[in-house]
């Protein structure tokens, strides 16, 4: 049996008790007391369960499908970005090996530093 059953059914025990006829005023006082310290105690261990139970239904629920997906589109962006870089180096190499004009040509040749052997 849990704790809050235990207490729930001592709080009962203590009601059926001050109903009775029988029962001296100050000893009904004693066990009204009594029972509201036990009923606020479980008032807060019931809200200390809520608050828990709240926190596991506001989490997001992750399945296979969604992370997979997540996965996905984040590979997919990088791909993207990778494509875009690779194609700017292609563009600035057909920019450097692109054919130039016979007199270009001439010129870089002429203006190239000579090489040492």
């Amino acid at each position: 049996m849990s704790n809050i059953e235990e207490k729930l059914k001592k709080l009962e025990e203590i009601s059926s008790c001050i109903k009775q006829s029988d029962i001296s005023l100050e000893d009904a006082l004693k066990s009204f007391e009594d029972g509201i310290k036990l009923a606020k105690g479980l008032e807060a261990e019931i809200a200390n369960i809520e608050g828990k139970i709240q926190k596991l239904m506001n989490m997001p629920a992750i399945n296979e499908e969604e992370s997979n997906e997540d996965v996905n589109e984040e590979a997919n962006a990088e791909k993207k970005v990778s494509k875009k870089k690779a194609s700017k180096k292609s563009k600035e190499t057909e920019e450097i090996k692109a054919p130039r004009s016979d007199e270009e040509l001439e010129l870089s040749l002429f203006s190239a530093p000579e090489l040492e052997s």
